[in-house]
């Protein structure tokens, strides 16, 4: 298992065919303000990837932006909804089709409220994660090596824990759900980007 940094995209062929983990971070929680510092990807295999963006980045990215808008590959996150927003207005690409493991634990660990990364991996894989660096300052010019650990092990499990979820929404019958909301994530971030991010647009009032 090796973490592998990059600046500004990701090398050619260093990932297999099939599903990607993916995670961003950003300066801060408001996506057209707190910019995109850094894509974390995996292809379940082992080996995380990390690609850095500069302040003055033009956000190319050519083989990063392949991965992520290939609709031949599932890519799956850990809270879609804002990773999606982010990739869609940072790199200009659409992200489709994706599955989000927060919105699968909402819909088969009703038993619970508590759906964060760290709960699902202690829970479903019986592992341990750090969230100490998540509101580290990711913009700076050296990202530390706990920075480096905590974003690779954002994506390091999701592969597993999706297995694990899928087994839980079929044994509840809820997997067609599922994928309705998983289809509708990338219009709810583009809602979320064009001004309404905390309104339900679906509500009577």
């Amino acid at each position: 298992m090796t973490v592998y940094f990059h600046e500004e995209d990701l090398p050619a062929g260093v990932l297999a065919d099939g599903p990607v983990a993916i995670d961003t971070e950003t300066m801060g929680l408001i996506t057209p303000r707190d910019r995109l510092c850094v894509v974390q990807i995996s292809d379940g295999r082992g080996d995380e990837h990390l690609v850095r963006f500069a302040p003055d980045s033009d956000y190319e990215a050519p083989n990063l932006k392949a991965v992520i808008a290939d609709p031949a590959r599932l890519k799956i996150f850990h809270f879609a909804r804002f990773d999606i927003a982010a990739i869609s207005h940072y790199l200009g690409i659409d992200c489709a089709p994706v599955y989000c493991t927060k919105i699968a634990s909402r819909l088969v660990r009703t038993y619970t409220d508590r759906h964060g990364l760290k709960e699902l991996v202690r829970e479903l894989l019986g592992q341990e994660i750090s969230k100490q660096q998540q509101s580290s300052d990711w913009g700076g010019p050296v990202l530390s090596d706990a920075q480096r650990e905590y974003a690779a092990s954002d994506v390091r499990y999701l592969h597993a824990m999706k297995d694990e979820l899928d087994r839980r929404l079929a044994r509840e019958g809820r997997m067609e759900l599922a994928q309705a909301c998983f289809d509708f994530l990338p219009a709810r971030a583009q809602l979320d980007l064009a001004g309404w991010p905390e309104i339900d647009i679906f509500a009577h009032i």
